[in-house]
């Protein structure tokens, strides 16, 4: 058994996993760290608030990721209990799919918080909606999603993560009971901040997201938002964004969650005809034919000699059909219809 130099705690934890790097000390609730597990690499997740919200939000997570099923959201794998060398006091684990990328948040600051082009940004609302469609189903809502939570995979793939603060959809909540205040300023709506957050408020936060990708700003930025007046003015920073993305991520972040769309349904379904109306699928033109050089008409002139005349055709008993083969110097077949005499 392999014991740290430092705390002189195992390092094989829970008899599988090898703990490997330290990924993040900044979260709100603990750290991260890459283990491995039979040659795999795997995301360990501590928890070292022990306070019983902590713990419960912890263990909600955990229950999340190993009920929902789709590439844009991690698998959870383990959850367990370790007691670190000479300590009574418990660190609470969680071990999910290890996602390879970086969050939309690094990748802007990557890119000098540059705008990100209009198509780019329907399919990214695409795939976000997709994976909301898959949490939303399971009768769950994520209520914190913001770039930093959205990992862009080497190979396109968007996957949201962090599912700590996630809610189920109970009768409480979609009669307007109170729930836990949990929400990032900026990407939050109204109801959220006071504690009612619902399903459509997933809607606001993509919104509020896109906002952030399509003019390179925080939603909290002066350019954007004046708090005097309560304006949110984004759009003067995304000019060349099209009046009808602009109205939908408008729509997405109705100040009231009755306006916004209903479900995920309703947004995929507008996406779609977005889609098709901004950049309609090319229209195949048929093959042209191949150029052989031969002229597409040829005049064939009768050979002279022998043969008979065009003009004095040969009677026949029958008089309906006639043919002459084997034309000198030619090779060409004939055929010529008469009227019976």
């Amino acid at each position: 058994m392999l014991f740290c130099l430092c705390c002189n705690s195992e390092l094989l934890l829970a008899g599988r996993y090898r703990t490997t790097t330290l990924l993040s000390d900044k979260g709100g609730f603990g750290n991260t760290y890459e283990v491995t597990h039979n040659g795999d690499a795997k995301v360990l997740k501590v928890l070292t608030n022990n306070q019983p919200k902590a713990v419960q939000l912890f263990e909600q997570e955990y229950r999340v990721l190993n009920q929902l099923n789709h590439p844009g959201i991690p698998r959870g794998e383990h959850y367990f209990t370790f007691f670190p060398r000479n300590s009574q006091t418990p660190l609470y684990c969680l071990v999910m799919e290890y996602i390879r990328g970086m969050d939309l948040e690094e990748y802007q600051k990557n890119r000098g918080m540059r705008p990100i082009e209009q198509k780019l940004a329907l399919e990214w609302l695409l795939q976000l909606t997709q994976i909301l469609d898959a949490v939303h189903s399971e009768e769950f809502f994520h209520r914190d999603i913001k770039p930093s939570n959205i990992i862009l995979k080497p190979d396109g793939q968007l996957v949201l993560i962090d599912f700590g603060g996630a809610r189920q959809v109970t009768a409480t909540i979609m009669a307007g009971g109170l729930n836990t205040a949990l929400y990032t300023p900026g990407y939050a709506p109204p109801e959220q901040e006071k504690g009612y957050a619902v399903p459509q408020s997933d809607f606001y936060a993509l919104g509020r997201t896109m906002v952030y990708l399509l003019t390179g700003k925080q939603p909290t930025a002066p350019e954007l938002y004046n708090p005097n007046t309560d304006e949110f003015l984004w759009r003067k920073e995304a000019p060349e964004l099209s009046a009808q993305l602009g109205n939908f991520i408008d729509w997405l972040m109705a100040r009231s969650a009755s306006e916004r769309p209903a479900n995920t349904r309703v947004i995929l379904q507008k996406l779609e005809r977005l889609q098709r109306h901004l950049y309609p699928p090319k229209v195949r033109q048929p093959p042209q034919p191949h150029n052989t050089g031969v002229p597409s008409t040829i005049s064939i002139i009768p050979p002279s000699g022998k043969g008979p005349s065009p003009s004095s055709p040969r009677k026949t008993r029958r008089g309906f059909l006639k043919v002459t083969a084997g034309l000198a110097g030619g090779g060409l077949v004939t055929a010529v219809v008469g009227r019976q005499l």
